[in-house]
């Protein structure tokens, strides 16, 4: 037993398996299934496993253990799988390499299985009674009864089984039945097997030992056809070159031919002190080191070898085939170039066909050798920008770092080959460094900003473009212009510094400066370039209109039915003459409707159709809302009095007049609001309170009516009514009885 891991508190584990490794003994006779061993464990702390590590000698008749827990021990379990065919006479002891694991701590352990003969037991086992079956092949000329095959099974002869075929072999199939004697021997047809050449006949064969045990198992026999007796070299004759390195004992051809039982052998030259042939497999091998035994002519030695085939049986059918084997030499140095290696660094402007270097690099091996010469890129890999023409290495495509990851370092490699291996490398990096080409330049652009706006508002951004890589590193400036704007260095924003008067100023023209940095190697070289941004000053309203005079008062006789233009509202804004246009609304006094505006215009309109007609003139204080229009917001306005009286006509007017009294422009109109209050019942106290009047009005009716039953009512002068006083006498005779009652 192997401790892997020194036990500290697993004394229950270790006192389990103190009795490891274990023997056990089995018999062959045992099948799938069968429980070689259990044992118990106590691992109360972990979750055990159990695990089979290898068998010796390696087989698949061995399940992998299982392992259950059984009130708080577990147990492990070893059993036979269901490919176990145990055979004491194949193999009659196997070792199992167990390793069982609680928690951290691992054991392992051995567990021996002896396999006991029983005499008493036997089974067909092999290829004999696998699904496939054992084959055999034997000749077409076999002799008729030869014995052809042997059945070993354990056990066959003490127990003396019977052996027999019970498949059928009718004819024309088969030429004739096949036999086996109690031995096991498979004899051939007494017809013999000639013209049966490459058939295959299956036999199914029955070992039966004593009463009820059996097994059976398939025997194919393959017929081959008769050795022709003519021999022939499948191939032509090969021309073969090989490297003088090889090793004494290297492959180096294999010649095949068409014959029963071939051999070969080498006829010339003799001896051969270079190469061997096999004289069963047909396979040329080298006998010696090459590179000593051949003398360098032109770096190629050529052998020439003559080889036999023939019969084993038959000698005299031969035949020949002629090698021819080149030797070639090897280089044992690799080339020396100068230079060794190449780091460089050129400006994206080198043009085309620029050289940046000439290789020089000579075999040591052959000074008159050829030399190839290959460029292999790494990073990035299959750029087409260098190229190698004639061990110069050249630029081969405009370089340009204007594009994101376009500059960039070229590591490439040089091969210089004489043939094949030995290779020289010569390591090359190329490094381009950009150059400042380009111009920046922004794109003119038009702003807008309310004059009202505020210091530090922002306007918007001034956008710079450049060729060069990267692009936007741009500054920007402001040459001249006002100091009333200033622009962020390195974002182009614009911002407002002071204080803006669209009256004084409408439009700003700032000519704005863009400069690029870290564009070349050198720092110093530098572009520059310009755009004109206007800035629109936005009109906004901070002046309310006047009105002149701010407060009228007028007097005007109107026909009736007929609508009268009262005066023409004059206002303007004295700090913005441009501004004319003004939006007028009558927001106090007006009733009825009797007054409307047309534009700055005010109009009277008579809605009196029919008597009776008023008689008595009235007095209106207008109050007329004067704001201006258009798109400038805010909108702000001012408020004019007028007041109007109006005179109904008469005959003794001739026509319409207008008195008219002004205010001064320099008075301000006083504009007082009184607010009155009042209160609005529910419905529900309306009712109730019009129901109690009406009963109160009843009560007070039937009051005066008892009343007047019982005195006598004074009587009243006679009144004579004209035309002209008429009604007011009437009004007055009715007021005075309301007084008296």
């Amino acid at each position: 037993m192997a401790l892997l891991r020194p036990p500290v508190l697993l004394l229950a584990l270790v006192a389990s398996v103190h009795c490891l490794p274990w023997f056990i003994n089995v018999s062959e006779s045992q099948g799938p299934g069968t429980i070689l061993k259990s044992f118990p464990f106590n691992c109360t702390l972990h979750m055990p496993i159990l695990e089979l590590i290898h068998v010796k000698p390696p087989t698949t008749f061995f399940n992998p253990p299982s392992l259950t827990r059984w009130h708080g021990i577990y147990m492990g379990m070893v059993t036979l799988s269901s490919s176990a065919r145990l055979d004491a006479l194949a193999v009659n002891h196997y070792e199992l390499q167990l390793r069982f694991t609680c928690g951290n701590y691992v054991m392992e352990g051995l567990l021996f299985v002896d396999v006991q003969r029983d005499p008493g037991y036997s089974s067909c086992a092999g290829r004999f009674a696998s699904p496939a079956g054992e084959i055999i092949q034997v000749r077409e000329t076999v002799t008729p009864g030869t014995q052809l095959y042997t059945l070993l099974l354990p056990g066959v002869e003490l127990q003396r089984a019977q052996i027999s075929i019970i498949s059928a072999q009718d004819p024309p199939y088969f030429p004739g039945p096949f036999s086996i004697n109690g031995q096991g021997w498979l004899l051939a047809p007494s017809q013999g097997l000639k013209g049966q050449g490459q058939k295959v006949f299956q036999l199914q064969i029955l070992v039966t030992f004593g009463q009820n045990r059996s097994c059976h198992g398939t025997l194919k026999v393959k017929v081959l056809p008769a050795p022709s007796s003519q021999i022939s070299f499948l191939q032509q004759a090969p021309n073969i070159t090989i490297r003088e390195d090889l090793a004494p004992g290297s492959e180096v051809v294999q010649v095949r031919a068409r014959g029963f039982d071939v051999r070969y052998e080498i006829l010339s030259p003799v001896p051969c002190p270079l190469f061997s042939i096999g004289r069963a497999d047909g396979l040329v091998r080298t006998a010696a080191p090459l590179e000593s035994a051949l003398a360098r002519g032109a770096g190629v030695a050529v052998t020439r070898l003559r080889v036999k085939a023939y019969e084993r049986l038959r000698p005299r059918a031969s035949v020949e085939l002629d090698l021819t084997v080149n030797v070639r030499s090897v280089n044992r140095w690799p080339p020396r170039c100068l230079p060794a290696m190449l780091v460089t660094e050129i400006r994206e402007t080198t043009l085309v066909g620029t050289v940046l270097n000439t290789f020089t690099c000579t075999d040591p091996d052959s000074s008159g050798s050829t030399l190839d010469y290959e460029l292999r890129f790494y990073s990035p890999p299959g750029l087409a920008s260098l190229c190698l023409r004639d061990r110069a290495l050249e630029v081969n495509a405009t370089l340009d770092c204007d594009a994101p990851g376009a500059c960039f370092q070229h590591a490439a490699s040089i091969l210089v080959l004489n043939g094949d291996q030995p290779l020289t490398e010569v390591p090359v990096l190329v490094m381009v460094t950009p150059v400042n080409e380009f111009s920046p330049a922004c794109v003119p652009h038009t702003f807008r900003i309310r004059e009202d706006a505020g210091p530090y508002t922002l306007l918007g951004s001034v956008v710079g473009m450049d060729k060069d890589y990267p692009h936007n590193s741009i500054e920007y400036f402001i040459s001249g212009g006002p100091s009333t704007f200033s622009v962020d260095r390195l974002s182009g924003e614009i911002h407002l510094l002071g204080s803006l008067d669209y009256e004084l100023q409408k439009s700003y023209r700032l000519t704005v400066l863009v400069t690029d940095h870290s564009q070349d190697q050198d720092p110093t070289q530098r572009r520059s370039g310009s755009c004109t941004i206007t800035i629109e000053v936005e009109d906004v309203n901070d002046h309310s209109p006047e009105c002149q005079p701010p407060f009228q008062e007028l007097t005007i006789y109107t026909p009736l039915g007929r609508s009268v233009e009262v005066t023409k509202v004059s206002c303007w804004v004295p700090q913005e003459p441009q501004r004319l246009t003004f939006s007028y609304s009558i927001v106090g006094g007006t009733s009825q409707s009797r007054f409307s505006l047309q534009g700055a215009i005010l109009v009277y309109n008579d809605i009196m159709l029919g008597p009776p007609w008023p008689e008595q003139s009235h007095s209106y204080e207008l109050l007329i809302r004067v704001a201006d229009s258009g798109p400038s917001i805010p909108h702000l306005s001012t408020t004019a009095t007028i007041i109007v009286h109006v005179v109904p006509w008469n005959a003794s007017t001739a026509s319409t007049r207008i008195h008219r009294v002004t205010v001064p422009s320099m008075m301000t109109p006083l504009l007082v609001t009184d607010t009155e209050v009042f209160w609005q019942p529910e419905p529900w106290f309306v009712v109730v309170l019009t129901v109690t009047s009406a009963l109160f009005l009843l009560a007070l009716g039937w009051l005066f009516s008892r009343l007047f039953q019982g005195s006598a009512v004074p009587s009243l002068p006679p009144v004579h009514l004209s035309s002209g006083t008429g009604r007011d006498y009437l009004f007055n005779t009715l007021t005075g009885a309301r007084r008296w009652l």
